[in-house]
Order: C-alpha cells, then sequence, then structure tokens
C-alpha cells in the first residue's frame, strides 16, 4: 500500500484551528508535502514507552545512502520537528514511525 499522507495546515496570520491528527501507521508509514518552510509535531500517546520517528533522507553520496534522522519523543510529550530544506529532504518528506501511539500532524510555515 501507499504511504499514507499527512496533510500540511498553513499557519496565516489570522490563524488557524488546530489540524487533525494522523494516526501513526507503522506498517504503510507516511509522506508530507515539503516545501522547506513546513514542521511536524509528533505526539506520543502512549504513556509506558518513548516511541520513535524516523525522517528520511534520499540522497545518495559515494553510492552510500545517507542515515535517516531518528527523534526520540518520551511518553506522553510531543515534540515539533524541522524545518526540512528541500535539498535534504526532498519535496516530499517520508515519514516512519515505530507505533501507533505516535500522532503526527503538519504545519506549513
Amino acid at each position: 500500500m501507499p504511504r499514507v499522507n499527512v496533510p500540511v495546515t498553513p499557519i496565516t496570520r489570522a490563524g488557524v484551528a488546530p489540524p487533525t491528527e494522523v494516526n501513526g501507521d507503522a506498517t504503510n508509514q507516511h509522506v508530507v508535502q515539503n516545501n522547506g518552510r513546513m514542521i511536524l509535531l509528533v505526539r506520543n500517546s502512549g504513556v509506558t514507552v518513548a516511541r520513535t520517528v524516523t525522517l528520511r533522507i534520499p540522497s545518495v553520496v559515494d553510492g552510500q545512502t545517507v542515515t535517516p534522522r531518528t527523534v526520540s519523543i518520551a511518553q506522553s510529550a510531543s515534540r515539533y520537528i524541522g524545518p526540512f530544506p528541500t535539498d535534504s529532504y526532498g519535496s516530499s518528506l517520508q515519514v516512519d514511525v515505530d507505533n501507533a501511539e505516535l500522532k503526527l500532524l503538519a504545519l506549513g510555515i
């Protein structure tokens, strides 16, 4: 199956209502349209263990893939992550989660 899309909610000076979180899908994973001015809010809804979100970097250097960036999210915690320069992360940011307890939303700045 294709990756699950995380819609980007543009932030405006007039304000916007908080967007609905996308439930983590550890099987199909996620994709976010990236223009270099987007941030992710990742929330760990679990109360027992930290969870990991992985941000894939589509580059190859000297024939070697670049190690993805991983961010640990403590139990019952949230982290804002980004922005993601398109020359490093591409225009479609691939986001992997290790558990459905992670909830995602994307904000355009």
